[in-house]
């Protein structure tokens, strides 16, 4: 399988070009750590404002994303995550834009069908998840770390778009976005134990370990999710991307934080310019 998130010149990272080229009009896509102001741990194109880098160094950064997509700063529009499984419907583009006071609160997943909208969310690890209806234009953004994978965050999209526009899971597609691989990610049985209960297949995405923890692909019991929720095989796509391998390109919670937690983010992104 190809690649889906190719990489481009410019700060706006890798892009989902079987996407764009299919649907024009559509920008969807993930950044890097690179291109930016901010200063170490946070360089140098962190996303993130709420990782103690300085606001200015992170507005400035998520300014130029939104030029180089050609979409206005004031359809940049994202939540505070809290890794749990709330979806929540966007209107119109402007939320928590500049700071983190009129942020969409504790909400992992964002939905729209309208142009003018650009849905961000923030990863340093994590699975991001994105939905595209064709038949209706609806877009989502999933934040899928291992509590909100196992609370089945992407069921809780695949349903919203069902509910709210009528949207037939058949016909929806969704792509997996870089996060950290089925390799890199060590969890203990407390974890296995909730993550044979999320999904029928879940086996395929766990690898016991000799020292009686797991290796968990969070990526791959993504994808066993929303197969079981009726997306078909051949509408998912999944990178082969990992964060915490190529730390070179991507920030990395696990692999670099440490105790103190200092790391950028990057963002996952999908909007409809106006037309």
């Amino acid at each position: 399988m190809n690649e889906p998130f190719v990489g481009h010149t410019g700060k706006a990272g890798l892009r989902l070009e079987e996407w764009e080229k299919a649907f024009p009009g559509l920008v969807a896509g993930f950044t890097t750590r690179s291109g930016g102001v901010s200063e170490q741990p946070y360089g140098s194109f962190n996303m993130g404002l709420h990782v103690g880098d300085s606001s200015s160094h992170v507005v400035t950064n998520r300014k130029r994303l939104a030029e180089e997509l050609g979409m206005p700063f004031d359809a940049w529009t994202c939540a505070d995550q809290v890794h749990g499984n709330r979806v929540c419907e966007v209107v119109a583009g402007g939320a928590g834009r500049e700071s983190l006071e009129d942020v969409i609160a504790a909400t992992d997943g964002l939905f729209t069908n309208k142009q003018g909208v650009l849905l961000v969310s923030f990863y340093a690890d994590c699975v991001p998840l994105f939905f595209l209806d064709p038949e209706t234009g609806a877009i989502g953004l999933a934040h899928a770390g291992w509590k909100g994978t196992v609370s089945r965050i992407a069921e809780e999209m695949v349903r919203a778009f069902e509910r709210n526009y009528a949207a037939k899971a058949a016909n929806m597609k969704v792509a997996i976005g870089p996060a950290i691989c089925g390799n890199c990610y060590e969890v203990d049985e407390r974890i296995i134990g909730q993550v044979r209960a999320a999904a029928k297949n879940w086996s395929p995405a766990v690898s016991p370990r000799e020292n009686g923890r797991y290796l968990l692909d969070l990526p791959r019991l993504n994808q066993e999710i929303v197969t079981e929720c009726g997306i078909l095989p051949d509408n998912i796509i999944r990178t082969q991307w990992c964060t915490s391998c190529r730390t070179d390109l991507f920030f990395s919670h696990r692999r670099e934080a440490g105790p103190a937690g200092k790391t950028g983010r990057m963002a996952s992104f999908i909007g409809w310019r106006d037309r």
